[in-house]
């Protein structure tokens, strides 16, 4: 059974940072791409930033120059570098994986979500 694990959330002000880390874990075969959703009240979940295994990397225009993705293969941890956070990055962030399981062909996991809330 594959999970995935998102830490790193809280409240923060305006013009600060916070980092989210997402750990994969199971019986894994391959991770092709990992990326960070976000979803506010009211709204649809968006791609935020997404690494793939050749470490390439695309980023929503709202938050270019301000996020950064990473990954650790070995850890088969990702990670998403918040800096000069805005009242508008206020969602819950989830962790998505594009993986091959043992046994299973190459489909989408979801973690279950962290909070961040970013005051003025």
């Amino acid at each position: 059974q594959v999970r995935l694990v998102e830490s790193g959330g809280g409240s923060v002000q305006a013009g600060g940072s916070l980092r989210l880390s997402c750990v994969v874990s199971g019986r894994i075969v391959r991770i092709n791409a990992l990326g960070w959703y976000r979803q506010a009240p009211g709204k649809q979940r968006e791609l935020v930033a997404g690494i793939s295994r050749n470490d390439s990397t695309n980023y929503a225009d709202s938050v270019k120059g301000r996020f950064t993705i990473s990954r650790v293969y070995a850890k088969n941890t990702a990670y998403l570098q918040m800096n000069s956070v805005k009242p508008e990055d206020t969602a819950v962030y989830y962790c998505n994986a594009e993986l091959v399981a043992v046994f299973t062909a190459q489909r989408d996991y979801w973690g279950q979500g962290t909070q961040v809330t970013v005051s003025s």
